[in-house]
């Protein structure tokens, strides 16, 4: 028989049967601990919400994985490399990589209205994956891409349209400075908005056929290839792989490739992110040990109350960690209640904004128009497990009161 157990259940069955001045305190106790778990959700849920989908934006304008020719600078105006090559059937095997996809980049002057703005104009390939942007329009619709006929549709950001005073539909002349300089005539397909304002103001989507035409490249040349993962966990991993299955030539006209990922590419963007985590940890550490705390006050107050039942049990032989046990046993119970609120409230509110983004942000200062939310099961159980963890822990001070207490006086304590 578990006798620390058993006196423990007497203790619970005993308290909610009847009203005992440590009652209020325990309420007071769980409801702490209800509230630090909630916080705790939500800041969790709420930051790797925020980090998920900024990295899914980034990753949407430019790919997690990205291979170009190590001659391209850090400008948009690229050399080129052939569409075919050997080393693309070994990446479609390596587990973790979904998508690959060719683009083409080249900067330009757009003209509209009398207005004039700077943009990237980025060719896809009839294998670009638009679900992206699908998932961020506004108006218009996406341009199929088809490999005998050039197409002028074109998809533009919501700013960029603002600015220039353009709607879906519109046709603008964009200009190139070359030798010699050309102009290209553009019609607006589809209109999008990420709030992602940098990369908004930046990138228009065109037919890569338009990219080969200005820059004379050959029907079988891009700027380079853009990888998409399944798990942003295995980012460096991933790119590892991919290094390590180009090798370091392309065996056509001997041409040397160059691999970057979306962290190397955008390196202020992720440590901005990786920054954030240090606000969470705070928030956790803080909530832990206010209940903490007040699951220490909790259980002095069980042990001040109980010293008679302490000293009889000591009399009749009970050792002092028998009824250490008993009484932890019960504030793990009390801990458990608290646990269960907490992430009943915690939750539940988290569910209440993931399904109607009640609460909104400022996208020009948090690139989002709603608080994010992502709700990890792992996190969750993580995080109730080293809370009741640390809590208990926590306990042990105050349940070596118990070894101070002799039965004379506990007996005649009133």
């Amino acid at each position: 028989m578990n006798t620390p157990y058993f006196i423990a259940k007497r203790l619970i069955r005993e308290r909610r049967g009847e009203a005992s001045f440590s009652r209020p305190i325990n309420v007071i106790a769980i409801a702490g601990i209800a509230l630090g778990v909630a916080v705790m959700i939500l800041a969790l849920a709420i930051l790797t919400g925020f980090k998920q989908q900024i990295r899914d934006k980034v990753a949407g304008f430019g790919s997690h994985i990205q291979v170009v020719n190590l001659d391209s600078n850090t400008s948009y105006e690229t050399a080129p490399v052939s569409a075919e090559q050997e080393f693309i059937p070994k990446l479609s095997e390596i587990p973790g990589i979904i998508h690959i996809q060719t683009f083409a980049t080249k900067a330009g002057i757009i003209q509209a209205n009398e207005n004039i703005q700077g943009v990237v104009l980025k060719g896809i390939g009839s294998d670009f994956d638009w679900s992206f942007f699908r998932s961020n329009l506004t108006g218009g619709d996406v341009f199929t891409v088809n490999d005998s006929v050039r197409t002028n549709n074109v998809v533009i950001s919501r700013k960029l349209c603002d600015l220039l005073g353009l709607k879906a539909g519109d046709s603008f002349a964009m200009h190139f400075v070359q030798d010699p300089p050309r102009m290209r005539q553009f019609t607006i397909s589809g209109i999008y908005e990420t709030s992602l304002g940098e990369f908004d103001m930046l990138w228009v989507f065109c037919d890569i056929g338009h990219i080969r035409r200005l820059n004379g490249w050959d029907d079988n040349q891009v700027s380079g290839f853009e990888i998409f993962i399944s798990k942003f966990s295995d980012l460096e991993y991933l790119t590892f792989l991919v290094r390590d299955a180009i090798g370091y030539t392309i065996a056509e006209d001997d041409e040397r490739l160059k691999v970057s990922n979306i962290r190397m590419r955008y390196p202020q963007i992720f440590d901005w992110l990786n920054f954030q985590d240090l606000n969470v940890v705070v928030i956790i550490v803080l909530m832990l040990i206010v209940a903490g705390f007040n699951m220490i006050s909790g259980l002095l107050i069980l042990i001040l109350e109980k010293t008679s039942m302490i000293g009889i049990l000591k009399a009749v032989g009970a050792t002092d960690k028998l009824i250490s046990r008993a009484f932890l046993y019960q504030a793990a119970w009390l801990t458990g209640k608290g646990l269960f609120w907490g992430n009943l409230t915690g939750i539940g509110l988290a569910w209440l904004q993931l399904r109607t983004g009640a609460i909104s942000l400022d996208p020009a200062s948090y690139y989002l128009s709603t608080v994010p939310i992502n709700l990890d099961p792992l996190h969750i159980i993580v995080l109730n497990a080293g809370t009741m963890a640390a809590i208990i822990i926590m306990l042990l001070i105050p349940a070596r009161l118990i070894g101070r207490i002799t039965p004379v006086k506990a007996i005649r304590f009133d």
